[in-house]
C-alpha cells in the first residue's frame, strides 16, 4: 500500500455539509482518501510514502470540464472574430478535415498537459473524429493521469441545422462506420488505467443525424451501459431547425428519440425554454455551461440560475482552442458568475460557492461519477489539487472559495493527484513531455494550415 500526507492548508471538501477546514490534513492511501480533517486529528501512518507541507494553499477536488475538444487546442487561436457559419465552414472544419492521426495525438497532449496545470483532473472530450486517431488520444490520455470520457462522434449528414452539406469532405463520417467504431473503442477502453478512461457515444447536433440514427444511438448506450454527449440549443438555428423539421423544441426532440436521461450531457443549452428544462430536470439530463464559448461565438447567454432552480444539473466546460481559447477551468468559474449576475443585473445570483459545486460535484454528476469523485471525502478517488494561495491577488485570505473563483487563475496550481498519483509537483507535468509537447504543436499547427490552404489573417501588419 502506497500513502500520501498532505497537511496545513485549507481544504475546500465539497462535502455534503460544504465544510471548509483550516490547517487540514488528507491521508491518501493508494487511489482513495482514507482520512480527512484537521491536522491534529489526521492519524500518520507508519509508512508514508509522500508527505506534502500545504501550509499556504487550498486543498480541493480536481475540477471537471464535461465540454473538451481535445482536438481543438492545435487550432487555437485560428477562428478569431467571426460568425459560427464562417468559424465552421471557413476555418474549423477545413483545418480538422486535414488532422491525421498524429496531429489529433499532439492536440489531445497539448489540451491535457494546459488542464491538468490548471487543475482540471476530469474531462469530457465531445467529438472525436476517426481521423484524429481515437487509439492515439486514448493510450495518450492514459499515460497522461488524466480520468477522461471519450466520446466517438457518431453521424450521418453533413449539414449543421437547416444549412444542408455544409461540411468540410475531411469531416463526413459514415454512420453505420461510426456505430461500429463506438462499440470496438468500448470494447477495447472502456475502464481502461484503472477505471480512469470511459468511452460515450458524440453524437453530432441537430443537422447531423437523422432522428433513426439518433433513436439508435440511444439503444447503443442503453446496451452498453455508457453515455452520450451532443450540443444542443446552443444557437437559435436549432430551435428554427427543431420546430421546422420535427415540430417540436430542440429537448423535446431529443426526449422522443430517447437521448434524455441522466447519462446524457447536452453542451450549452443556451436557447432551451422553461419546459424544456422541466424534460432535463425530470429525467437527469446534465447540461454543459460553456459561457466563454457562447460569449465570443455570440451565440446567446444561457438561463443557468433558472435551470438550476427548476433542477437540472448544471456542469462547466471550456469547450476549445477556437471558441475560448484557453482550458483553464479556474478562470471559466468566475466568467460564469459574472456573466449571470450581469445578465440579470443581480449581484446575488451564481455565487461563488454555487460556481465552484458546478465546477466539482455537478460535473460529477454529470459523467455519473458522483460516488468517485467531485468532493474531498473519506471513500472517494484521490483526485486532489493543491493552489498556491499565497500570492498577492490571493491576499488577504478572507473567504478561502470567494478568493479561488474570483481571484485565481490556472496558474496557481500547484500540486495535481489524479487516482492517487501525484501528476504534477511544483508545476512539473510528471506524466507528459511538456518541453517536447510544446514543440510538436508549434510544428504540426504551421504544417497544418498550409496543408489545409487555410489563411489566418491579421488586422494589424505583422513585420
Amino acid at each position: 500500500m502506497t500513502s500520501v500526507l498532505i497537511s496545513g492548508g485549507t481544504i475546500i471538501t465539497m462535502d455534503e455539509h460544504r465544510r471548509v477546514i483550516k490547517d487540514g490534513a488528507v491521508l491518501v492511501q493508494d487511489d482513495r482518501i482514507a482520512h480527512v480533517g484537521k491536522a491534529t486529528e489526521v492519524t500518520k501512518t507508519p509508512n508514508v510514502e509522500l508527505e506534502i507541507d500545504a501550509e499556504g494553499m487550498l486543498i480541493l477536488p480536481g475540477l471537471i470540464d464535461t465540454h473538451v475538444h481535445l482536438a481543438q487546442a492545435l487550432i487555437r487561436g485560428c477562428a478569431d472574430d467571426t460568425s459560427l457559419v464562417d468559424w465552421l465552414q471557413r476555418f474549423v472544419w477545413p483545418l480538422q478535415g486535414n488532422f491525421d492521426g498524429e496531429d489529433g495525438r499532439v492536440s489531445a497532449e497539448l489540451c491535457m498537459l494546459e488542464m491538468i496545470k490548471s487543475g482540471t483532473t476530469t474531462f469530457l472530450e465531445s467529438l472525436l473524429h476517426s481521423r484524429y486517431g481515437f487509439d492515439g488520444i486514448a493510450e495518450s490520455l492514459e499515460k497522461s493521469g488524466m480520468r477522461g470520457v471519450l466520446s466517438k462522434t457518431v453521424m450521418g449528414l453533413p449539414g449543421y441545422g437547416s444549412e444542408e452539406s455544409i461540411m468540410h469532405p475531411g469531416m463526413i463520417e459514415d454512420p453505420e462506420t461510426c456505430l461500429r467504431e463506438v462499440e470496438d473503442h468500448f470494447k477495447r477502453w472502456n475502464g481502461a488505467a484503472n477505471g480512469r478512461i470511459r468511452v460515450w457515444y458524440g453524437a453530432r447536433s441537430l443537422g447531423g443525424c437523422t432522428p433513426e440514427l439518433y433513436k439508435r444511438i440511444a439503444h447503443g448506450a442503453a446496451r452498453l451501459g455508457t453515455g452520450v454527449t451532443m450540443h444542443l440549443s446552443e444557437v437559435q438555428e436549432d430551435v428554427r431547425y427543431a420546430q421546422k423539421q420535427f415540430s417540436k423544441m430542440p429537448a423535446e426532440f431529443m426526449d422522443q428519440v430517447g437521448l434524455v436521461g441522466r447519462n446524457v450531457v447536452f453542451a450549452h443549452g443556451v436557447w432551451l425554454t422553461e419546459s424544456e428544462w422541466q424534460i432535463l430536470a425530470k429525467k437527469g439530463a446534465s447540461v454543459a455551461h460553456c459561457p466563454s464559448s457562447n460569449m465570443k461565438l455570440a451565440s446567446g447567454i444561457a438561463s443557468v440560475p433558472e435551470m438550476l432552480r427548476t433542477g437540472v444539473n448544471i456542469s462547466l466546460g471550456c469547450d476549445g482552442g477556437p471558441s475560448n481559447n484557453c482550458y483553464d477551468l479556474i478562470r471559466e468559474m468566475k466568467t460564469a458568475s459574472l456573466l449571470q449576475k450581469a445578465r440579470l443585473l443581480d449581484p446575488l445570483v451564481m455565487d461563488a460557492p454555487t460556481v465552484l459545486e458546478i465546477a466539482t460535484i455537478n460535473g460529477a454528476t454529470a459523467l455519473g461519477l458522483q460516488k468517485e469523485i467531485g468532493t474531498v471525502e473519506i471513500g472517494k478517488k484521490a483526485d486532489l489539487i493543491l493552489v498556491r494561495a499565497r500570492k498577492p491577488h490571493l491576499i488577504p485570505d478572507i473567504n478561502a472559495v470567494s478568493n479561488l473563483v474570483y481571484s485565481a487563475h490556472g496558474e496557481d496550481v500547484d500540486t495535481v493527484i489524479i487516482d492517487g498519483k501525484m501528476v504534477m509537483e511544483d508545476r512539473v507535468v510528471k506524466t507528459l513531455d511538456e518541453s517536447r509537447i510544446l514543440r510538436e504543436a508549434d510544428e504540426r499547427s504551421t504544417k497544418l494550415l498550409e496543408r489545409s490552404g487555410v489563411e489566418i489573417g491579421h488586422k494589424w501588419p505583422v513585420v
